[in-house]
């Protein structure tokens, strides 16, 4: 599913227009961003969780010649699904 598929359902269980629709689900995704960019984590209960970790510096392989290289360390966003998820 996409964000475009989403709108018509959120838009049916909330009683909204799709227009309404869109807009709060942007403003939601839009907040989201917005926290994790700033480092925080953002916990939605019954969904999951998005952490930000730090990825260590590490030893990575050109695919086009082989040849070994050093892949800087950096920050990556992390999900976990809540337990509500099937495994």
């Amino acid at each position: 599913m996409n964000k475009t598929k989403l709108i018509s359902p959120v838009a049916e269980a909330a009683g909204i227009t799709h227009a309404q629709a869109k807009a709060a689900i942007d403003a939601v995704f839009n907040t989201l961003v917005d926290a994790i960019n700033q480092g925080e984590s953002a916990t939605l209960l019954g969904f999951g969780s998005f952490v930000v970790v730090e990825r260590p510096e590490r030893q990575g392989v050109n695919p086009k010649t082989g040849e070994k290289i050093m892949l800087p360390a950096k920050k990556v966003v992390k999900f976990k699904p809540s337990s509500r998820f099937a495994k």
